[in-house]
């Protein structure tokens, strides 16, 4: 393999952050596994599988703004390093809630899944625009993105497959006891960085400003605006086919926790492959050109997936479906976290957090809806050619793209240094 398919690695902080996030990934997989499953195996209700999803993520979409200016302004450091600890007190009362009142904890998870919202809208801007900071080359930061997409993907792949297991076998309170201890790891891999002393910048305006100039920046660069806008598309429309997959595995494939599990874990495969596919595209490769092609990847897949009637079938399509999904949404957040000015980036990847936060709880609410009446099948079905016709406003993207451009491919952007 090219020695220069690792070169984040080359950056100490990066190796500790990626080695902390690994472990701590893994948790919060099994965690989320945990949650659908027990939502509903004690309601048997699709729609409360979608309430679930919109507790977690709605909070993040009303607190994100307010996350995106934090982290702008303050230590990102210290926020990622305050919301890790508070994500490990939430798991723990999770663990005991569900230990306390296994049969009757549906309210408990939901409400401290609302707490975990409002967690991760202040995390996941701090996150995102900390990874900048952690590389020493910031020529290497598409690789790090690349890899932080491995990393997230490879523990989505393991996490549920380990969560269906330990769920039928040590119950469902274990998994949320195992993410507590997970954030031990990403903790101390925090404490252990070396970063320069943060230095506060002055501010001469208001929140309020800060927030209108971010809303300005986006809407006058055509790039960000359509990576911001399709990517609201996709979780509205397409992505909430995930929240249906404990009905495949218990009303269409008649399996346990364990083909969920497993079921999830295909999703994970085919984010992995394609994680491990982006870490070796050439520098100069065409983004936008491999963007277009995910995009019917996804469609093709969700396709073929909604009514295939063998199992392991389904799974090999369900891998097939996940590669376009994760392809693509990795690559649209390389390329807004390599282009856009480093003074905006928090903000911008708030807003990318609110529009995608929003849209995906709604759209999972929806989708529970819909397949309430026409079935899941038929639903999953729709989101796929869905997913084409998003393609196609990624194919007309590609051409004005090109015509702006047609002697030269849209190379791999390199970061702006502060």
């Amino acid at each position: 393999m090219n020695p220069d398919a690792f070169r984040a690695f080359r950056s100490r902080n990066f190796r500790l952050f990626f080695a902390g996030q690994s472990l701590s990934l893994l948790g919060t997989w099994m965690q989320k596994t945990a949650v659908s499953w027990v939502v509903y195996a004690e309601t048997h209700s699709k729609l409360m599988l979608g309430v679930s999803v919109f507790a977690t993520l709605f909070p993040s979409a009303l607190f994100s703004l307010l996350g995106g200016v934090v982290s702008d302004r303050y230590s990102r450091y210290r926020v990622l390093l305050a919301t890790q600890v508070l994500s490990m007190a939430q798991a723990a009362l999770l663990a005991l809630a569900v230990f306390m009142h296994e049969q009757d904890a549906v309210w408990a998870i939901i409400s401290l899944s609302a707490v975990l919202g409002i967690i991760n809208a202040f995390d996941v801007p701090a996150r995102q625009s900390l990874v900048y900071e952690l590389v020493d080359n910031k020529q290497d930061l598409p690789n790090a993105v690349a890899f932080n997409s491995t990393m997230l993907n490879l523990s989505k792949l393991l996490g549920p497959a380990v969560a269906g297991f330990a769920i039928e076998r040590l119950g469902a309170a274990a998994c949320f006891g195992l993410n507590a201890l997970s954030f031990v790891a990403v903790i101390g891999s925090l404490l252990a960085m070396r970063l320069p002393a943060f230095v506060a910048q002055p501010r001469t305006q208001p929140i309020l400003a800060e927030l209108t100039d971010g809303f300005r920046y986006v809407r006058d660069t055509p790039h960000i605006r359509f990576i911001i806008i399709t990517i609201g598309l996709l979780a509205l429309l397409v992505l909430p086919f995930t929240t249906l997959m404990p009905v495949f595995a218990k009303d269409i494939f008649g399996g346990t926790a364990a083909t969920f599990g497993i079921l999830d874990g295909a999703i994970g495969l085919g984010g992995f492959a394609a994680a491990l596919y982006l870490t070796s595209l050439p520098p100069r490769a065409d983004l936008n050109r491999v963007i277009t092609a995910n995009s019917f990847v996804l469609g093709v897949g969700l396709l073929l997936f909604a009514y295939t009637p063998w199992y392991w079938l389904a799974l090999a399509f369900l891998v097939v479906g996940a590669f376009g999904m994760m392809a693509q949404t990795t690559l649209n957040v390389t390329l807004m976290q390599t282009t856009v000015l480093p003074a905006m980036r928090g903000r911008v990847i708030s807003l990318y957090v609110l529009v995608y936060t929003a849209a995906l709880p709604l759209g999972s609410l929806l989708v529970g809806a819909i397949s309430q009446r026409v079935g899941v099948r038929a639903t999953v079905l729709a989101e796929g050619g869905l997913a084409l016709l998003i393609g196609l406003l990624y194919l007309r993207n590609l051409r004005q793209t090109q015509a702006a451009a047609p002697l030269a491919p849209t190379p791999l952007p390199a970061a702006q240094a502060r």
